[in-house]
Order: C-alpha cells, then sequence, then structure tokens
C-alpha cells in the first residue's frame, strides 16, 4: 500500500489525468471544425508519426525531423506547424514518459521542479506563438532548426560537457535548472524540441546524463498538452496530420523502448543535421523572399 502513494507514482497519475483531460479537449475542439476538412490521417502521416517517435524515444528528438518532412511533401501550412507538432507528439511523449520516469531512478524534487518550470514557460509560450502570422513563424522555426542543427553536430563533435554522475540538484544548480527548463519550454511553442536543448542542460549542471530522459520527456509530457491547448483554441494545427503523429508514435515509443537495443545514432544526428539545415534554410528563404502574408489572420471562424 505504501508504495502506491509514492511521490512518483502521484506524478504519473496526474500525468494519466492530464492525458484523459486533454483527450477530451481535443475532441471538443475538433467539433468546432465542421464537415469541410478531411480529420483523419493518409498512411504518409501515419508513418511519419511512426518514424519520428521511434527515433525520439532514443533522444533524438521528433520536432526537427518532423518539421522537415512536412516542409518536404508540402503536408502542413508553415503557420501550423508548431501546432500540429504539439498536439500530434502529445501522446507519443506521455507513452515516453511513463516509462522513463519509471525506469530511471533520480531525484524527485528536482525532476519535479524542472517538469513545471518547462510547463510554465510553454503556457507563456503557446499564447504568443500561436498568434503569429506566417511569416513570423518562418522565421522563428528557420533560427530554431538552425540552433537543433548545431546543437546535434556539437553532441558528436563532442565539444558540448559530458556531464557529471549526480541524480539530483541543489541551491543554485537547481535554481539555474529550472530557469533553464522555463526558457526550453517556451522554445517548445517555436517547434524547436527539448530534448538536445535538455541534453546539454543537464550535462552543464553535471548531472548524469541518463537524468535527462525522464527530465526531458516528462518536461514535454506534461507541457505539451498545456501549449497545445492555446493551438486548439486557435484552431492553429493541421488535424489530420495530428492525429496520423498520435497514432504512428505510440507504437513506436514501445518497439523502440522495448526492442531496440543499439544504434548507431552518431549516424542519424548527421543526417538529420543536414535535413534540419536545409528546411531551415526553406523556411529562411520563404520568410524573406517577400512572401509575406498573414497566416490566414486567420483563425477560420467556428461552424455550428
Amino acid at each position: 500500500m505504501a508504495r502506491m502513494f509514492e511521490p512518483k507514482t502521484l506524478l504519473l497519475a496526474v500525468l494519466a489525468l492530464i492525458g484523459i483531460a486533454f483527450v477530451v479537449y481535443w475532441s471538443r475542439a475538433g467539433r468546432g471544425l465542421g464537415s469541410g476538412p478531411r480529420k483523419w490521417p493518409n498512411p504518409l502521416e501515419t508513418f511519419i508519426g511512426f518514424i519520428t517517435n521511434f527515433f525520439d524515444t532514443l533522444g533524438i528528438g521528433s520536432f526537427a525531423p518532423t518539421t522537415s518532412i512536412f516542409k518536404l511533401f508540402r503536408l502542413v501550412p508553415d503557420e501550423h506547424i508548431p501546432g500540429t507538432l504539439n498536439i500530434g507528439h502529445t501522446f507519443p511523449t506521455i507513452t515516453q514518459a511513463f516509462l522513463f520516469i519509471t525506469a530511471v531512478h533520480m531525484d524527485f524534487t528536482t525532476l519535479a521542479l524542472m517538469i513545471a518550470a518547462s510547463v510554465a514557460g510553454a503556457w507563456f509560450g503557446a499564447g504568443v506563438v500561436a498568434s503569429w502570422p506566417r511569416r513570423k513563424i518562418r522565421i522563428g522555426m528557420g533560427v530554431a532548426l538552425i540552433v537543433a542543427a548545431t546543437l546535434f553536430a556539437m553532441t558528436n563533435l563532442h565539444i558540448i560537457v559530458g556531464g557529471g554522475s549526480a541524480l539530483s540538484l541543489t541551491g543554485t544548480k537547481l535554481a539555474l535548472g529550472i530557469l533553464g527548463n522555463l526558457f526550453l519550454g517556451a522554445l517548445m511553442t517555436l517547434g524547436i524540441g527539448l530534448y538536445g536543448p535538455c541534453m546539454i542542460l543537464v550535462s552543464l549542471l553535471g548531472m548524469d546524463p541518463k537524468a535527462a530522459f525522464p527530465i526531458m520527456m516528462g518536461s514535454c509530457a506534461f507541457l505539451m498538452p498545456v501549449g497545445s491547448i492555446r493551438f486548439l483554441d486557435k484552431r492553429s494545427y493541421s488535424s489530420p496530420a495530428s492525429v496520423g503523429l498520435g497514432l504512428g508514435g505510440v507504437p513506436a515509443v514501445l518497439i523502440a523502448f522495448y526492442i531496440v537495443k543499439s544504434m548507431d545514432i552518431v549516424t542519424v544526428r548527421w543526417l538529420i543535421v543536414a535535413v534540419v539545415l536545409y528546411t531551415a534554410g526553406a523556411m529562411l528563404y520563404s520568410a524573406f523572399r517577400g512572401d509575406r502574408e498573414p497566416a490566414a489572420s486567420a483563425v477560420p471562424p467556428a461552424r455550428p
């Protein structure tokens, strides 16, 4: 009986309730879209969810690769990409959080405070980004993708500090960790994944690299439903693409966690660097070539 009331167990129970509440909210928000737009994903959109979340579970991140594929196949308007990423990857990320929070033992206070900071950052960040016009979205995501590619490259070149062995933070380091995750939560709403930056933050604070997994996945699992509400309210997302990411992503997470034992992550990261830089260039080119139309300013009116 005592184990039922452990802090970690209560944390996961709260996460489960948030997931259920998000399903209900998303379902109700989708009713206002009317019968015109396609609501269900095609096989490509579901496969994108599978492949991106498979590698996401390995710590590579899903936002940058998903953005690149969306741009390549022109599946989602640029101004709807951040909302689609946050909404669609929510349930695969919640699945990851359950797996890694259970598997990795670390200080609960450090974990809970850093998760709470990321949620606060996402709430305020999404309130701004969801209302931005297309040109601002392109510039923001172009810069964000360059940052993501740089972080991948620095990791592969061993430029980043290697971390330590701590599984908890106190004092000044804990304060820095909270502030850092607050900022990273806000960046999530621009479409830049939290995983890479969080790994770097954890390493710089002297923590064991394995502590990054429950922190970054727990942070995303809690902040993504919260931030996604803003995008749902603004109708700033693609419904079929979001559903496809979720349907394909959850089984991919389970396969990656339980079956995959080893993989050349360095090679995969270099491939992602190339693709992400190409996508960032395309985003910035579109933003500065004179194509300055507003984002349908465009939240469509609700339909009865």
